[in-house]
């Protein structure tokens, strides 16, 4: 494989500051992307950029709220203004609520998921489209949804289920409304995987690679490489007859 499919390209990577973020940011790096990372604490971000520089790589840190419109629209023109276009976009930015029956979820934990997993998604991608679509090589866009509410439930999780199906069905109808203009548009729904919102309350690593022998038929979390990788396929031209999928990275929990 090639270590430089995104040489000379900008990717911008919402919710870059840990996690799933910070690792796909870095795999961008990695095959030579500009990089922009964003979410709403600039600390975090500062350590990703950091991380990426010392690695070799160019990257810029840009706090935003992907909650609000101009945030997003700002931060794409940041892209634009440092590193000439945003080829690659990927929403990952996204928390978890739960652990408890749908009826007695607070409406507060309701309206977060809401605001941050659903309308954040939908923020970011009209300022990415409203960029791709005005450039003549338009562009790719990856959203983050989850195995859990698109492909598989479990109890305690209906909420987060529920905004994380709507991620999947905006980014299929998305995939159809824009590949006209240019633009691909697909999701990864990871599973489990070695990040915090894995654990649960409590739980140590240790702990959760217990658990997932038994829950997992792989028997581990992915690595968070392994989902930056499946990012990075399909944002890349190695994917470019693939519009609206929803590619599950989840060692098997919901085959």
């Amino acid at each position: 494989m090639s270590r430089t499919r995104f040489s000379g390209r900008t990717a911008l990577v919402t919710g870059a500051g840990s996690g799933l973020g910070r690792a796909v940011a870095l795999a961008f790096a990695a095959e030579g992307a500009n990089v922009v990372v964003a979410g709403r604490t600039p600390g975090p971000l500062e350590e990703t950029v950091a991380l990426i520089e010392a690695a070799g790589g160019t990257a810029l840190a840009h706090p935003a709220d992907v909650r609000r419109a101009d945030d997003m629209t700002a931060a794409v023109r940041a892209a634009v203004d440092h590193f000439g276009s945003l080829d690659v976009a990927v929403n990952n930015a996204g928390v978890f609520r739960g652990g408890a029956p749908i009826a007695d979820l607070p409406a507060d934990d309701w309206q977060t998921l809401l605001d941050i997993n659903v309308t954040g998604v939908l923020n970011a991608l009209q300022a990415e489209v409203a960029r791709m679509r005005a450039q003549e090589s338009g562009g790719a866009i990856v959203n983050i949804s989850s195995n859990l509410g698109p492909h598989r439930t479990r109890p305690g999780v209906t909420a987060y289920g529920a905004a994380k199906a709507a991620v999947s069905a905006l980014t299929r109808g998305a995939a159809l409304d824009h590949i006209a203009d240019g633009i691909r548009i697909n999701a990864v729904s990871p599973g489990a995987a070695a990040t915090s919102m894995s654990l649960r309350p409590g739980e140590t690593e240790p702990e959760r690679e217990i658990r997932m022998k038994s829950e997992s038929p792989l028997g581990r979390v992915a690595a968070t490489a392994e989902v930056a990788a499946a990012v990075l396929y399909l944002a890349s031209e190695d994917a470019g007859s693939v519009v609206g999928a929803d590619l599950v990275i989840d060692g098997g929990a919901a085959a």
